[in-house]
C-alpha cells in the first residue's frame, strides 16, 4: 500500500509517499481502508520535528473516515462498518494518510450518517480536542467563554459545543470572519481590550495574551500539551492533550447527524498530492481542513 512519511525533518518537501506492507490488526485493533483523512497542524509539527524521532520512519496523519476491512480478537466492529477514528501519536510508524491504517477499537466510532468521508474526516482530531477542552474548563449554563482562533477548526467546534451546553461564547477572530463565528453560535466578536471571561478556551496559541482575559479566579485551557501560561490572579491554567476516545466520538457524530456540528473542508489532495497539500497548509488561512484521498 501507499503511504505518506517522513524521514529527514523539514518542509511541505520532506513528506514522501512510500510503498509498505499493509498492516495486520491485533487483538482489540481493528484494520480501516481509509476513504479520507485530514492534514492537520499537528502534522505539520510531526514533520517538522518538534515531537522527535530523529532517524525513523514516521507516519503522517490522525484523522481518519473509511470502512473497516479486518478486526482482530475482541474487537466488536464487523468488515464493512463506515466508521471515523483518530489514531493518536505524534511519532509513529504509518498514520492514518495511507490507504490501510489499523487503530485500537476504542478509538473509533460509526461515521456521521448525514456526511460523506471526505466531510466526517474532519471530526474526530478537533472536536474531541474541543470538548476535552471544554470539559476541563468546567464552563457552566450562563457562564461566560471566549474562544482564540475562533474561525479555525478547534475554535469552530468549541463555539457549537458551548452553544449547545448553553453556555455565552465570545469570538476572538478576525472581523472578516464575523459572519462565520456568530453562524457557530458566537454571542459576537471580542473588544481589543475585553475581558473578564469567567473562562478561555485558546485555539489560537496566543498564551499570556489570552489569560489577561480571563477574570480573576477564572480558568484558562490551551491545545498546545505542557505550554500553557503560569498561573496568575488565581487562574486556572492548563492545557488539553486530546484523548482517543470512542464513546466521545461517538457521540460527536450523533451531533453532527442532529445538525449541532458543521463539517468544514477547505479542498482536497489526493494522497500522492501530500506534499502539495502540506505547502497548502502552511500558507494559513484555511477556514476548513484540507483532506487526502487515497
Amino acid at each position: 500500500m501507499r503511504a505518506a512519511v517522513v524521514t529527514t525533518f523539514g518542509g511541505p518537501e520532506a513528506v514522501e509517499i512510500v510503498a509498505t506492507e499493509v498492516p495486520e490488526p491485533g487483538a482489540g485493533q481493528i484494520r480501516i481502508k481509509v476513504a479520507a483523512a485530514t492534514v492537520n497542524p499537528v502534522d505539520a509539527g510531526v514533520r517538522a520535528g518538534v515531537f522527535g524521532g530523529a532517524g525513523q520512519r514516521i507516519g503522517l496523519g490522525w484523522d481518519v473516515a473509511g470502512t473497516v476491512d479486518a478486526a482482530g480478537a475482541d474487537a466488536a466492529w464487523t468488515v464493512g462498518d463506515e466508521v471515523v477514528a483518530l489514531h493518536y501519536g505524534p511519532v509513529k510508524p504509518l498514520g492514518t494518510h495511507a490507504e490501510y491504517v489499523v487503530v485500537d477499537a476504542d478509538a473509533v466510532a460509526k461515521a456521521p450518517a448525514s456526511a460523506d468521508a471526505v466531510h466526517a474526516a474532519t471530526l474526530p482530531l478537533n472536536a474531541l480536542t474541543a470538548v476535552q477542552a471544554l470539559d476541563l474548563l468546567g464552563v457552566k449554563p450562563g457562564q461566560s467563554l471566549l474562544v482564540t482562533g475562533a474561525a479555525g477548526a478547534v475554535g469552530g467546534y468549541a463555539l457549537q459545543l458551548a452553544a449547545h451546553r448553553g453556555i455565552t461564547a465570545t469570538a476572538l477572530a478576525r472581523e472578516t470572519d464575523e459572519e462565520l463565528v456568530r453562524s457557530l453560535g458566537a454571542a459576537g466578536l471580542a473588544g481589543a481590550d475585553e475581558g473578564g471571561f469567567d473562562a478561555v478556551l485558546d485555539a489560537a496559541f496566543l498564551g499570556e495574551a489570552a489569560l489577561e482575559r480571563v477574570r480573576d479566579g477564572g480558568a484558562y485551557i490551551g491545545v498546545i500539551p505542557h505550554a500553557e501560561p503560569a498561573s496568575v490572579r488565581g487562574v486556572r491554567t492548563g492545557a488539553v492533550e486530546v484523548n482517543a476516545d470512542g464513546g466521545a466520538l461517538a457521540e460527536l457524530s450523533r451531533l453532527v447527524d442532529e445538525g449541532v456540528l458543521t463539517l468544514r473542508v477547505a479542498e482536497t489532495y489526493a494522497l500522492d498530492d501530500a506534499a502539495k497539500a502540506h505547502a497548502r497548509l502552511a500558507e494559513g488561512g484555511l477556514r476548513g481542513r484540507l483532506v487526502l484521498v487515497p
